[in-house]
């Protein structure tokens, strides 16, 4: 008799966002492609728009890790991080 194994990744999904059914390691994979703040996170995912209850432990996965828009802005570089990113332009 065969037992089927399932993927540890299938079985330890941690939700972030409940809402929209966003796993920690969909957070950390957009993180990883790019994603520096909750709000890109929420323009990929959802994640956060809704009940709002899972931005911080978004903010808690982001953390203070190297992120090229915010080393940019350490340096002085707003006007450069402004041009990369069109909706902080428009807010701006």
């Amino acid at each position: 008799m065969a037992v089927e194994t399932i993927p540890d990744r299938e079985v330890n999904r941690v939700y972030v966002c409940s809402c929209f059914g966003i796993t920690d390691q969909q957070v950390k994979d957009h993180a990883a492609a790019g994603a520096c703040t909750p709000r890109q996170i929420a323009s990929v995912t959802k994640a956060g728009t809704d009940c709002g209850s899972c931005v911080r432990t978004i903010q808690g996965i982001l953390g203070r890790g190297a992120c090229p828009r915010r080393e940019l802005l350490e340096k002085g570089g707003a006007a450069a991080v402004l041009a990369a990113d069109p909706e902080l332009a428009e807010a701006a």
